[in-house]
């Protein structure tokens, strides 16, 4: 009975029903036809936003500003290079000036190579660094006739013995050439040897320096030599720390240098202990016994055991021509001295042929100094350290 009555109503209502029903779909129809229209030009205004960046994109690798960029990449990388190049010569122009050398032209050159570099001409300025190599070297090759002969007037006879005792200026003949040497010997029986420092302690900047003659005159030494590598004032590198240096040593108060800050502690160093002089292959493995008499780290270790020790270098400074300083020994002789005009291979073998035990390369170019009761080579500029010959 109820539902013959809802059926009723059913159908009187029924057109009614089927007109809001068809107005809804129709409302709903619109609605999403608009939507959809809506995110139909959505995407199609982002797909021509994409395609345009894309296309602006591609045009801008093509700009001129991409390709600049590009070349300055190159230019930077050239300009590094380049300067890599330049700072040793800048630097041996600076140890010319100390050894009182006329530098005017070199440093003419080398300010036309700046000018090079600033004009990004490169294959210019790299000829004129070639150009200012070779004219270095001449003032050193020079230096080293001046020095050798100065005070002896005596020529180079060819001999590949070290001398027994005293100073000697002799030619060694090696397998890569001929080379002079200035020379000291001294019997370790009746010598000590000792490493006197400016300083009393460790400084890493604006230390004291006193010249070789000065070192040698206030410990009574009859001989002398300038110690391991150091940061010159007149170095641009070296701001900030000038005058310091960061290898081990021992200096005669028995005071290690840098024994908490040993930067370089893989360097080798050769110590003096009553009539014998040892080596190690790297500072690190030295503890800091006072009861030797010197300790000196520095690089390269030329000769060790007898055998040649030097294996090559990256370092510029180490494969040019110049006055290779050393302390060696040959059983309880210690040498002091210079090998002229050589690379660190060429050192290496020279004091290989002498028939060294034992060879420790020191600092060199404008540091150089050697003294045997007076100046045989330098002084060259002040030292904050030097290995000396004192009688027993």
């Amino acid at each position: 009975m109820i539902a013959a009555q809802w059926l009723n109503k059913y159908k009187k209502y029924e057109l009614e029903i089927l007109l809001a029903l068809s107005l809804f779909l129709l409302v709903f129809s619109s609605y999403y036809f608009l939507q959809s229209t809506k995110l139909e030009i959505k995407i199609a205004d982002l797909n021509k936003a994409l395609n345009k960046t894309n296309k602006d994109f591609e045009g801008f690798k093509n700009q001129d500003q991409v390709k600049i960029n590009e070349q300055l990449k190159i230019d930077v990388k050239k300009t590094h290079d380049a300067y890599n190049q330049i700072i040793n010569p800048y630097e041996k122009i600076q140890d010319l000036k100390v050894q009182k050398q006329n530098v005017a032209d070199l440093e003419k050159n080398y300010a036309g190579i700046l000018q090079y570099l600033s004009d990004l001409n490169y294959s210019s300025g790299s000829a004129l660094l070639t150009q200012l190599n070779g004219d270095i070297d001449k003032k050193y090759a020079a230096i080293a006739t001046t020095q050798t002969s100065a005070g002896s007037n005596q020529t180079a006879s060819v001999s590949n013995t070290p001398p027994g005792s005293g100073y000697s200026f002799q030619a060694v003949k090696t397998d890569s050439g001929t080379f002079n040497v200035a020379i000291i010997a001294a019997d370790l029986n009746s010598t000590r040897v000792i490493v006197d420092t400016a300083s009393d302690s460790d400084c890493s900047n604006n230390c004291p320096v006193m010249s070789l003659g000065d070192y040698a005159a206030r410990s009574g030494a009859y001989a002398g030599i300038n110690g391991p590598f150091f940061c010159p004032a007149e170095y641009p590198s070296c701001a900030g720390k000038t005058n310091s240096f960061d290898t081990l040593l021992m200096n005669k108060n028995k005071h290690y240098f840098n024994s908490d800050n040993n930067k370089y502690s893989t360097v080798p160093l050769v110590y003096f202990s009553d009539n014998t002089m040892g080596v190690r292959g790297q500072s690190l493995e030295w503890g800091r016994d006072t009861g030797v008499d010197a300790v000196v780290a520095n690089f390269p270790l030329y000769i060790s055991g007898g055998n040649n020790n030097f294996g090559g270098s990256s370092d510029p400074k180490i494969n040019s021509a110049g006055p290779r300083t050393f302390v060696a020994n040959k059983g309880n002789f210690a040498y002091i001295g210079i090998v002229y005009s050589a690379s660190a291979a060429q050192a290496a073998s020279v004091l290989k042929t002498l028939g060294m035990d034992n060879a420790l390369g020191l600092d060199q170019g404008g540091s150089t100094a050697l003294w045997f009761n007076g100046y045989k080579a330098g002084p060259g500029r002040g030292l904050p350290s030097a290995l000396l010959f004192i009688r027993k």
